[in-house]
């Protein structure tokens, strides 16, 4: 008797009728990315008392989601130009060139335009494989296929600070970029193997929203620049000014042929818009987390690189955990844990503001339970539900959006706590004085931003006629 494909949305329905291959690629996507974002936080010490520079610590992650931004606003219309299969090899080697670009820099400035390239390559990576999820995979199976993304996060927080740790503590940190250069030219073989030519090969006469992807980087870097700007009015005024760069991208892209966002994201009225708002904003809000919170207890708790990462990834651990718990969920859950993700979430911001300046490891460790854990609640049923909602050509444009969000959420978060914490006192060196102002400041003044996403998560799941 013929074998009868699975319908169910279970696992093995993930990997049914051919999918594996696919599920396998996208997995090993994301891993280079995942996994980068860990090691890197755990060795930035190391890399700003080598090559100097702490005024641009934050740069190392902002310049990296900078690149990723870009890439990720145009992967959509870049996959329908160009195919998955040749696209995606092509940005990851491109991303192996950054990896070895910072491997071999001599000064920060070089090392920084490596991580910017890294950036470009692997957020093309991973905005392929969100346009490879919304193509190639039913809707049935998307919030299994999510919550095994966040099983590999899960995977990379575990073994990146690991990896950074032990590069960071022998004093060897550019062997971690050479390690990713390998990984990165891994995942081009695969995808040229992976996706069979002659499928999603491409459409040469897709265009470029150029006009939303300038506006988008020009934003980016406006917040950017309030990193180094060593004044408050400044800081204040360049961030100010980039949020609006990045508000007229959305109402720009609404009114152009090529867009980078589906139809109606501009307004809260609707699923995709609501959807994008609590994305960007819960993300932009978490980012101080990750990035000053290895430097944070290495300073005042006396850690060492590799224990502080291991403290920061509970973060990352929580998301991974609670993901994989609540996947199988549906009927009324899912608006449940929507909501419910958004409000542990900020729970955690509010707590990180309390424990990094106390130095308490494990009042860090609960921060980072309730905010990764919060993401891990709501993600991947924000995602199904904003793909839900869209069909057709916005189905593709709509899963690269979402990377697109994520990635500009979490540059702007980096930026924006990397201001915070130079007028914290941080681009002056580690102190104690300096690492207690910096783990109350980056978080209590993100707050706001936080209070907004929840508010934006009870608009999403709001009911509609």
């Amino acid at each position: 008797m013929a074998m009868v494909a699975r319908q169910d949305g279970s696992w093995a329905d993930v990997i049914g009728e051919g999918r594996l291959p696919r599920f396998v690629l996208i997995c090993m996507g994301v891993w280079i990315t995942a996994a980068d974002s860990l090691v890197t936080a755990t060795i930035m010490p190391s890399v700003g008392a080598d090559l100097g520079g702490y005024a641009y610590f934050g740069w190392a992650t902002a310049g990296f989601l900078l690149g990723s931004v870009m890439a990720g606003a145009s992967s959509g219309l870049l996959a329908l130009r160009f195919g998955l299969r040749r696209a995606t090899s092509a940005a990851a080697l491109l991303c192996a060139a950054g990896c070895v670009l910072s491997a071999m820099g001599p000064d920060m400035a070089s090392f920084l335009f490596g991580r910017v390239l890294q950036g470009l390559g692997g957020g093309w990576v991973v905005g392929f494989c969100s346009v490879a999820i919304g193509l190639l995979f039913p809707d049935r199976v998307l919030p299994r296929v999510y919550a095994a993304i966040t099983g590999i996060w899960g995977v990379a927080s575990l073994l990146g600070p690991l990896v950074g740790g032990i590069f960071a503590d022998l004093g060897i940190w550019r062997w971690a970029f050479w390690f990713f250069a390998i990984q990165a030219v891994g995942v081009a073989w695969a995808a040229h193997v992976m996706l069979p030519k002659g499928e999603h090969e491409g459409d040469g006469a897709a265009r470029l929203a150029w006009p939303q992807l300038g506006l988008i980087a020009a934003g980016v870097a406006a917040i950017g620049l309030a990193d180094i700007a060593q004044d408050f009015a400044r800081s204040l005024l360049m961030t100010a000014g980039g949020v609006a760069l990045l508000l007229m991208m959305i109402w720009t892209d609404g009114r152009m042929a090529v867009r980078l966002l589906p139809r109606g994201s501009g307004s809260m009225m609707s699923i995709p818009g609501a959807g994008f708002a609590t994305m960007f904003l819960m993300t932009a809000a978490s980012m101080g987390f990750a990035i000053y919170g290895p430097a944070i207890l290495q300073t005042l708790a006396g850690l060492s690189a590799l224990t502080a990462g291991y403290v920061v990834a509970v973060e990352s651990v929580a998301w991974t955990v609670l993901g994989l718990a609540v996947a199988h969920l549906t009927g009324a859950w899912p608006v449940r844990m929507i909501r419910l993700g958004a409000v542990v979430a900020t729970l955690g911001v509010l707590l990180s503001a309390v424990a990094f300046p106390a130095a308490s490891v494990a009042g860090v460790v609960a921060a980072g339970v309730l905010l990764g854990g919060g993401f891990g609640l709501s993600w991947a049923f924000m995602s199904q539900r904003i793909l839900a909602s869209l069909e057709g050509e916005e189905r593709a444009i709509g899963a690269a959006g979402m990377t697109t969000v994520r990635l500009t959420g979490s540059a702007v978060g980096a930026a924006a706590a990397g201001a915070i914490a130079n007028l914290a006192g941080f681009s002056q060196g580690l102190s104690e004085a300096s690492a207690r102002e910096t783990g109350l400041w980056v978080f209590a003044l993100i707050l706001p931003v936080a209070l907004a996403g929840v508010w934006a998560a009870f608009r999403l799941t709001a009911p509609r006629s």
